[in-house]
């Protein structure tokens, strides 16, 4: 079967929903059991190319959010039938679809969709409207399936399949004694907690954040930094505020958008990795943290509970004693913390974009 996988909306690879599909595009480039090809705007056209590269057919649409609602409204019909596609992956769902589906489709939702409609960064009505029309709707926890369900959505349509992780770059190594970690154009003192997110909203709590480790510095005296690296949005100037305004501004360090060839080094490199954020649907840097042997400290909002598996420190965001708590937890040397590394290990071996391809095949191939 011919299967055409739309890459619109998926931020030119930098994001959580880009790095998915540069992920998934390379596992299923793996099987030979179906024809897939990528589409969307020609700026893409080596975003998603792996070892397993898969064709790229270019859509001439500006770059723009209206001319690609406009495509997909409109022209998309007889782009799939041109191609004579069986069926249709759509990996940023929650703010690209087609009104209606003239071919079978599998819409991949990633976000807490009900948390975007109350803050209107979707339209409530269009959306589900679109969602109830899909064939299938994938979502990678039973935390986002419960909320589509929350929302209307028929439950026998939405799937759980589990993300994953790129095993062969993520994995423990020996921790180096260097002071700095070199990763251009960035030289990072040791030791720092890793925040590994984007910035783009209250919800992912950077401010929060810096607050606790603010604590945890007056409390510890510790010599730690606070690194947040991630794409920044406009919310990102009031981040940059809150860091600037800490007594341990010089204690913070925000890298901005970070290239994901410098990821292992940077995850490595860190003392823990604290993930505030009450937005997130899955979670997937909890478990690149965790599987290259460094401690996890998580919200208890959101999906983060059930993505860490019980393996990680979990606090109320909104508190910054429990944040602050969990930092000195997870930075703290001895068995409790080894302890919590070794099952962390253990759970993240779960996590592979080969069985996260193979499921998401046989869902497009029963469509």
């Amino acid at each position: 079967m011919k299967i055409g996988i739309d890459t619109f909306c998926c931020d030119h690879g930098r994001s959580g929903t880009g790095t998915y599909l540069y992920y998934l595009a390379s596992a299923l480039g793996a099987d030979d059991r179906n024809e897939y090809v990528l589409f969307g705007s020609g700026i893409d056209r080596y975003t998603y190319s792996t070892e397993n590269a898969m064709p790229f057919l270019e859509v001439k649409v500006p770059d723009s959010i209206q001319a690609e609602i406009f495509w997909h409204k409109f022209l998309s019909k007889r782009f799939y039938k041109a191609q004579k596609f069986g069926a249709v992956l759509y990996p940023a769902a929650s703010r690209m679809l087609p009104s209606k589906f003239s071919v079978p489709g599998a819409a991949v939702i990633n976000d807490t969709l009900s948390m975007m409609i109350a803050k209107s960064v979707i339209p409530k009505k269009a959306t589900l409207k679109s969602l109830s029309k899909a064939q299938k709707i994938i979502v990678p926890t039973k935390f986002l399936r419960n909320d589509l369900i929350s929302l209307g959505l028929d439950s026998e349509k939405i799937v759980v399949v589990r993300h994953g992780i790129d095993h062969s770059r993520f994995y423990q190594r020996p921790v180096e004694e260097r002071d700095i970690v070199d990763i251009k154009p960035f030289a990072i003192k040791r030791p720092y907690i890793l925040y590994p997110s984007r910035i783009s909203g209250a919800g992912k709590k950077h401010i929060e954040l810096i607050r606790a480790f603010g604590v945890f510095k007056e409390r510890t005296a510790a010599p730690h930094r606070l690194v947040f690296a991630g794409q920044e949005d406009a919310f990102a100037e009031e981040v940059h505020k809150a860091a600037f305004a800490s007594k341990y501004a010089s204690d913070i360090f925000i890298t901005g958008f970070f290239p994901r060839e410098g990821l292992v080094q940077l995850y490595c490199g860190a003392e823990a990795c604290v993930f505030p954020s009450v937005q997130e649907g899955a979670g997937l840097p909890l478990i690149e943290a965790m599987a290259s042997g460094v401690p996890v400290a998580c919200s208890s909002s959101g999906a983060l509970g059930e993505t860490s598996g019980g393996n990680a420190i979990l606090f109320d965001s909104d508190c910054t004693e429990e944040i602050a708590s969990a930092i000195e937890k997870v930075c703290t040397k001895g068995e409790a913390r080894d302890a919590l590394i070794k099952k962390a290990l253990e759970w993240s071996e779960g996590f592979t974009w080969k069985k996260c391809a193979r499921e998401t095949a046989e869902i497009l191939e029963s469509l």
